[in-house]
């Protein structure tokens, strides 16, 4: 019998990624892989907004490899030897401006780039969307997950783990508690690619979290005013609205609801507010919303909708933005469904 042709000798390990790089990143990691000696010739030449621009840029740039580094190089049509892995930071910036400019000059830019440097990763995070975030580690390994958190701002932190499921958000927290420190050069590669994710990427992650806030603003609004308001920006942006009535839930919706999760919403109810809420409703919503209730309960309401006098319209409204409200709170932590048609989902134990 034949032996099988020997074969892990030409297996190739992959190539690895190169990054596309903007003007002055290039420029940077150019002056990074000079040398000392030759970068203190070349930031000679430039004034001191250039050489803050170019420093803050250096000080984020992290890994380079070698390939990378090549196809800099190919690009300005130069000599660079074999194209050395370098690795950005803040002290090698340093060492490249000593004797370029005075220590005092020196001492100011590299406080303004460390501190632009470490705000622009963690601090920045705590300014995005919670809810961009924890869709985001939703995505990543749980431990991945709780070393972002347990390196976030804490009421940062707290808001994301609010917007997670009970089951992640537990999983979550017992991995924070037993985390344990790890190696450099791993903590800057998730720096990194946060970095990318989240800071070159912010654009995208703005309008998202534009779009929840209108979102916000809207499912507040009464309803007859927020049906004028869609259908005034509907006449300009109607993809945008499509987007925004996707995020949209109102009283009228909880109709659409599984039983399970409005017995979930109105166990935490009382009943004068859900007395109040049902008034002047349609009978297929106001039946949708007794079925679920307890039978004492659902008697009570009953009787008092047949015996109460019409109430004042705004305090209609208020007890069911109270109702929608907590509806909204209920489905950000993971708890109901508000969409059960387009996602085939279900109440969440």
């Amino acid at each position: 019998m034949a032996a099988l042709p020997a074969v892990a000798n030409e297996i190739q390990p992959p190539e690895p990624t190169v990054r596309k790089f903007k003007g002055v990143e290039k420029v940077a990691a150019l002056i990074l892989g000079m040398g000392q000696t030759n970068a203190a010739r070349v930031l000679s030449h430039f004034d001191s907004d250039e050489i803050r621009l170019i420093t803050r840029v250096a000080a984020q740039l992290g890994s380079v490899n070698a390939r990378e580094m090549e196809s800099i190089i190919e690009e300005f049509v130069q000599q660079f030897g074999d194209g050395a892995s370098l690795y950005g930071s803040v002290n090698e910036v340093q060492k490249l401006l000593t004797g370029v400019l005075p220590e005092e000059e020196v001492s100011d830019i590299i406080a303004d780039v460390a501190g632009s440097s470490n705000w622009s990763i963690w601090d920045r995070i705590a300014n995005i969307s919670e809810t961009a975030v924890a869709n985001y580690l939703k995505k990543e390994h749980p431990q991945t997950a709780a070393f972002i958190l347990s390196r976030s701002k804490p009421a940062a932190a707290a808001k994301v783990m609010n917007q997670l499921p009970p089951e992640m958000r537990n999983q979550l927290m017992r991995r924070m508690l037993t985390i344990k420190p790890i190696v450099p050069e791993a903590a800057r590669d998730i720096e990194k690619v946060l970095h990318e994710d989240f800071l070159l990427n912010f654009s995208g992650n703005m309008q998202a979290d534009t779009f929840s806030r209108m979102a916000d603003i809207l499912n507040k609004m009464e309803r007859d005013q927020m049906e004028a308001a869609l259908n005034s920006l509907e006449e300009r942006q109607p993809k945008a609205v499509e987007a925004l009535k996707g995020l949209l839930f109102t009283f009228d919706d909880i109709i659409n609801l599984t039983p399970r999760a409005r017995m979930a919403i109105f166990d935490q109810i009382n009943t004068e507010s859900i007395v109040m809420a049902l008034k002047g409703t349609e009978q297929g919503l106001r039946q949708s919303i007794l079925s679920t209730l307890a039978s004492r309960t659902r008697r009570i309401i009953e009787h008092e909708l047949a015996s109460s006098q019409p109430a004042a319209e705004r305090d209609v409204f208020a007890a069911r933005r109270e109702i929608t409200d907590l509806a909204l709170e209920m489905a950000g932590r993971g708890e109901i469904d508000l969409n059960p048609k387009q996602e085939g989902g279900a109440f969440l134990q």
